[in-house]
């Protein structure tokens, strides 16, 4: 399976799931309320006001509120029922005045409590909300939707003990709340405590198996913890409770992707339907990346026979076409993309070589060229142009074309890397370091030019302790490189450490497929180290593999030779 087109895929954007950062709001008790006293005058009143307000009178209601309130002034009930009158005609001053006289004859009336702390939120008071709802809490513990207020407000203050003292006093109070543990994992989530998290996530979705948005939250922290597989199946389980979710869709085939599980990202985006451009477009990459031409291309012409203006996909068309070796009808495509198109450039590119490999070199030289005329201040075309004269074996000309750029653009690393090779090809080596080193003083965390200088050095057998430098380095940066572990390998190799150079020679030929050039500096290694047949086992099979080459059996003598003579 080759990864050409991986980049291309993963350049979707993965979604970033948050949780809604506010609990459900806190409930407004409704009226009227039942009158505290017997008196038969406050009731008539009372009454009187609740009939009112149902009518849709409230100014009468409070009329009457206020004569019930002057017979029984002792009466918590009838100034809560006030309070939600004034709340009724937008007037939440006055509505809180009345919670806060009820509060005073009653600091147990969870109603009164519960109202005032609604109006404050309401006046985005929610400083001042606390303490009532604090209140509520004690009075009446299994009041769910309070604790989750009050924990909220601490999450937005990044008071984070308090918020996690509260809703651990709600599980406590209601351990079968999932809203509880959600907002917990939350919690810990922006205390960057990821593991405390992910088991308070889990502990919501044991509670409730459809909690979409913790599903969402948990598959993010597994992902933050490298546990991708969980995450994998956690999102596979969120689309069992909403199979139509695009976003969780499209984020679980962006992981399959990353994860170069091809085949299940593929499944998944026709399972779901793919009736959008963009998810029809993910499917052709997906086919192109799998070497299933045929499939892509009828995808692709299906984008374009609905937006025929999509230069992106006539760009992945084209290069389809390519990889079927259709030249004809690859450059058909690419010729289609207009100036102006951001696949401009890499269409021309991509014709130049097609040219060349139907035999019409000066054509695609022609196509570079009048580019390079056009747009002379683009360092990709020259950069194209230079190395399609690398693949001709013009070393030469490619540097001539690389000189003739500005001193700005041939500062650019890009462009004094690829002189730096094509030196090399020319059998410069001095100058071929000199370009190097000024792409790795430039770029010193580019592990290709990294790598490069060190084997270089290595090939040369000089500077071999700054070669482990800048190979080292290397690794670091792409531990799973296993051309660059070669040339690590090599290095120790050259400074007589046959035993680092074979550890290291070992885990490169693993990664890079038993690549030929790898082999051979890996049996070098063995035989150096004595280790003969090992040596001779991997010169037999080079044998096979590059029969051209003389200097196998040679070598296979040699170490024959030194076995016996051990």
């Amino acid at each position: 399976m080759t990864t050409k087109y991986l980049a291309l895929l993963l350049l979707c954007s993965l979604f970033s799931a948050c949780a809604t950062e506010h609990a459900a709001a806190v409930p407004t008790p409704e009226p009227p309320y039942e009158a505290t006293t017997t008196e038969g005058r406050t009731l008539y009143f009372f009454a009187l006001a609740r009939l009112r307000a149902g009518e849709g009178d409230p100014e009468g209601a409070l009329t009457l509120l206020k004569s019930a309130m002057a017979a029984d002034p002792a009466s918590p009930s009838l100034h809560t029922a006030a309070a939600q009158i004034y709340l009724q005609q937008n007037k939440p001053e006055e509505a809180l005045a009345e919670c806060e006289a009820a509060i005073k004859l009653d600091p147990t009336l969870v109603q009164a409590q519960l109202l005032a702390g609604n109006i404050l939120v309401t006046l985005q008071r929610e400083k001042e909300a606390i303490p009532y709802l604090k209140k509520v809490m004690e009075l009446e513990p299994t009041r769910e939707e309070v604790y989750l207020h009050v924990a909220i407000f601490y999450l937005k203050t990044f008071e984070y003990e308090q918020a996690v003292d509260t809703l651990k006093a709600l599980i406590k109070a209601a351990p079968d709340s999932p809203l509880g543990y959600y907002y917990l994992a939350k919690t810990y989530d922006q205390m960057r405590l990821p593991h405390e998290a992910l088991s308070y996530y889990k502990k919501a979705v044991e509670l409730k198996p459809d909690f979409e948005q913790a599903l969402i939250e948990m598959g993010i922290s597994q992902e933050t913890q490298g546990q991708v597989a969980d995450a994998i199946q956690t999102y596979k389980n969120l689309l069992e409770v909403n199979p139509s979710n695009v976003n969780v869709v499209s984020h679980l085939a962006q992981l399959y992707i990353q994860q170069h599980q091809l085949d299940e990202a593929l499944t998944l985006l026709q399972r779901d339907g793919g009736d959008s451009l963009e998810t029809q477009r993910k499917i052709g990459l997906l086919f192109l990346e799998l070497e299933r031409y045929d499939e892509a291309v009828t995808t692709f012409k299906g984008i374009l026979a609905a937006e025929p203006n999509t230069h992106q996909v006539r760009f992945y068309l084209g290069s389809a076409y390519e990889e079927m070796e259709e030249p004809d009808s690859a450059i058909a495509e690419f010729a289609q993309i207009p100036v102006g198109s951001t696949y401009y450039l890499d269409a021309v590119g991509h014709l130049a070589y097609l040219y060349k490999e139907k035999g019409e070199v000066d054509r695609g030289l022609g196509l570079l060229k009048d580019e390079v005329k056009r747009d002379p201040s683009k360092i990709e075309t020259y950069l194209v142009l230079a190395g399609l004269y690398e693949s001709l074996e013009r070393f030469k000309d490619g540097v001539e074309v690389l000189k003739s750029m500005n001193e700005t653009m041939q500062a650019d690393p890009r462009v004094t890397f690829r002189l730096g090779i094509l030196y090399d090809k020319l059998g410069d080596k001095d100058q071929s370091v000199a370009m190097i080193k000024k792409t790795v003083a430039a770029t010193p965390n580019d592990p290709q030019a990294l790598n490069y200088l060190g084997y270089t050095y290595a090939e040369m057998g000089v500077n071999l302790e700054e070669a482990l430098g800048y190979l080292k380095k290397a690794v670091q940066l792409k531990p799973d490189d296993g051309f660059i572990l070669d040339s690590l390998g090599w290095t120790y190799f050259k400074l007589k450490r046959y035993e680092e150079a074979i550890y290291q020679l070992e885990r490169a030929a693993e990664l890079s497929d038993e690549d030929a050039t790898v082999l051979g500096h890996l049996a070098d290694a063995y035989c150096a180290d004595h280790l003969y047949k090992k040596a001779i086992a991997i010169y037999k099979k080079l044998q096979k593999l590059e029969p051209e080459r003389t200097d196998l059996a040679e070598k296979i003598r040699r170490c024959r030779q030194e076995s016996s003579d051990k």
